[in-house]
C-alpha cells in the first residue's frame, strides 16, 4: 500500500537532485536559518518533542519550515514522527489516519509506524482509518521531504489528517498521543503540527492577525486560539493540529518558543495578498 505523492513539481520539486538543493536552499536563505543542520552521531535525550511548522510550497514556507527541522534534525534521528495537519480537499472522515504501508516522495519511501498508528485508533476511539484524506492533501506530504533528507528512511511516520478542527476533538488526539508516547517509553516520537497562518490578506494586516494567534501559542492557550480563530477571522488552516500540540505541551511541561514568523511576501516580494508562516519548538 504506497502512497503516491500529489504535489511533487508543484510545492517542491519533482527531481530528487532538484529537491535536495531545494532544501538546501531553505535553510540557507536569508529568511533561513542560515545552516544546514547535522544529524548527530550520538544521540542524547530529545528536548523539543512538538512543533509547529508551515506546510505552503517550499519556495514561500521552506525557509520558515527550516528553523523547526534544524532543531529536530540537531537532536538526532527520530524514531517515529506523527505528522497531524488540516483537511484542505474535504474528502474523508473527521480524523483520518493512513494505517500502514508507505509513502513515497521523489527522495524515497517512508514507512508508516502500522503498530502505533493502530494503537492509536484503539485510543482515541475518534480516529477513522481512512485514506481518502490523504490522497490529495499537502500538509502532511510536504513535512517528509524535509525528514527524508536528513534521515533517509530510518524513521517512520504516522499521518493524521484532522477535518473537524474543534477544542474537544484536539483533546481527545492529545490525549490518546499522550498515552502512545508514555507507553512507547524507549521510542524517539515527535508530533508535527503542519499549519500556515492568516490567509490572503495584505502583509501588514497579516502580521497583526497573526499575532494575535502568536499570542495563544506562547501562553499554550489553545481554547484561546481557537476563539482567536472564531471571532477574530485569523484563518489559520491547521489550528486543529496546533491545538494538540498544545496540549500536549501542557502535559509534558513543555515550553514553546518562537523560532520564525515571515509571511510569503518576505520571500515572494509580493505583499498585497500573503499567508502567514511560523515555526515553533516546544522543549525545555
Amino acid at each position: 500500500m504506497i502512497r503516491l505523492p500529489a504535489v511533487a513539481g508543484s510545492f517542491y520539486e519533482g527531481d530528487e537532485d532538484k529537491l535536495k538543493k531545494q532544501i538546501e536552499w531553505s535553510f540557507l536563505h536569508p529568511l533561513g536559518p542560515g545552516k544546514i543542520p547535522q544529524v548527530p552521531e550520538q544521540k542524547g535525550r530529545r528536548n523539543n518533542l512538538f512543533f509547529i511548522v508551515p506546510h505552503a510550497g517550499y519556495m514561500y514556507s521552506g525557509p520558515v519550515a527550516a528553523h523547526a527541522y534544524y532543531y529536530l534534525v540537531s537532536e538526532g534521528t527520530p524514531d517515529t514522527v506523527i505528522i497531524l495537519g488540516p483537511n484542505h480537499t474535504g474528502l474523508g472522515s473527521y480524523v483520518s489516519v493512513w494505517p500502514k504501508g508507505k509513502w513515497k516522495t521523489p527522495l524515497g519511501e517512508v514507512e508508516i509506524d502500522e503498530q502505533i498508528a493502530m494503537d492509536l485508533v484503539k485510543e482515541t476511539e475518534m480516529i477513522d482509518i481512512d485514506e481518502k484524506a490523504h490522497l490529495y492533501e499537502h500538509s502532511i506530504e510536504v513535512q517528509v521531504p524535509f525528514l527524508q533528507y536528513f534521515f533517509d528512511s530510518r524513521f517512520k511516520i504516522v499521518p493524521i489528517v484532522i477535518m473537524m478542527q474543534t477544542p474537544e476533538v484536539s483533546e481527545y488526539l492529545a490525549e490518546g498521543i499522550y498515552r502512545i508516547i508514555q507507553k512507547y517509553n524507549q521510542k524517539d516520537i515527535v508530533v508535527i503540527a503542519s499549519s500556515d497562518l492568516n490567509h490572503y490578506e495584505p502583509h501588514e494586516r497579516t502580521l497583526e492577525k497573526d499575532s494575535w494567534a502568536i499570542e495563544k501559542i506562547e501562553k499554550l492557550d489553545y481554547k484561546g486560539l481557537f476563539n482567536v480563530v472564531e471571532e477574530k477571522d485569523v484563518t489559520a488552516c491547521g489550528y486543529g493540529p496546533i491545538m494538540t500540540v498544545l496540549i500536549l505541551a501542557k502535559k509534558f511541561n513543555k515550553k514553546p518558543y518562537i523560532l520564525k514568523h515571515a509571511t510569503s511576501g518576505d520571500t515572494s516580494g509580493d505583499k498585497s495578498s500573503v499567508v502567514g508562516y511560523l515555526s515553533v519548538r516546544f522543549g525545555d
